[in-house]
């Protein structure tokens, strides 16, 4: 059995390119303030990102390589630091989503990352407190939309989807949103539940929760709160989310219906 938790704590890449840009900048006598408004950030921005909190952005490391005289050894930490698409605390599941055979997906506030389109990942990501950078929401915008790859890739992946009625009335959701989640939903390895209002139990009410199985045929639960995440396989958790989400798929419309509630709604906009 084995166990693995995601927490709050950055990448080690964030953690590194931050303490170089800081020797760097200390090394050249550059103060915090002069980077900053070289590269058009707050002080406590630089700051966040020296301590790794933040992820340095490509406008940062280039400002600071030519203030500094690093003569690109700076810049040159951008091919590894664009590689932390995801927040931190999100970077295990996205992993073995990529590996993933299958994907059931609960989900009651929000439009799941793979169904979403880019308008309403760029409205969601923007909206993120503390507040993000541009580039930084176009890249977690980017690597949103890519996920959308599962629905094609091969070998095929048989992914469930069950929506709770909130989620479809979300305010970042148009009329373009609710056409994607038709469109997807035709896919023959695709299929999505909406659970309305009316047949919501407290099973319902406890949050998203996705379970997913790897190519080694291992199981593996993952939850997601605003700080912190968890993806686990151990059995215990494992066995208790799918029996939820069995309960939960049992009060949902079947994909037909759903298709039709959804059509409802394109009707209503």
């Amino acid at each position: 059995m084995s166990v693995q938790c995601n927490s709050h704590s950055s990448p080690a890449a964030w953690r590194y390119g931050g303490n170089q840009l800081k020797r760097w900048r200390t090394k050249a006598n550059v103060s915090r303030e002069e980077l900053a408004a070289a590269s058009n950030y707050s002080p406590d921005t630089i700051k966040s990102m020296e301590q790794g909190v933040r992820m340095p952005t490509s406008r940062v490391l280039d400002v600071a390589d030519e203030l500094c005289r690093a003569e690109g050894l700076l810049s040159a930490a951008k091919e590894y630091l664009q590689r932390e698409k995801f927040p931190a605390r999100a970077q295990d599941f996205m992993d073995r989503e990529k590996e993933a055979i299958s994907l059931w997906w609960y989900e009651p506030l929000l439009i799941p990352g793979p169904l979403q389109t880019e308008a309403y990942a760029r409205l969601l990501i923007g909206d993120h407190v503390p507040t993000l950078d541009d580039e930084t929401v176009e890249q977690r915008v980017k690597a949103r939309v890519e996920r959308q790859q599962i629905h094609t890739r091969k070998p095929m992946v048989a992914c469930s989807y069950i929506l709770y009625e909130a989620a479809l009335r979300g305010s970042y959701v148009d009329e373009n949103q609710l056409l994607h989640l038709l469109s997807v939903g035709r896919l023959r390895n695709v299929s999505i539940h909406v659970l309305p209002y009316k047949r919501a139990t407290t099973a319902a009410l406890h949050g998203e929760m996705v379970l997913l199985e790897t190519k080694d045929h291992e199981r593996l639960a993952y939850t997601e709160a605003p700080s912190v995440s968890q993806l686990t396989a151990d059995p215990k958790i494992v066995s208790a989310q799918i029996e939820r989400l069995s309960m939960i798929r049992g009060m949902a419309l079947d994909p037909y219906e759903s298709a039709h509630f959804i059509e409802r709604m394109v009707a209503d906009q």
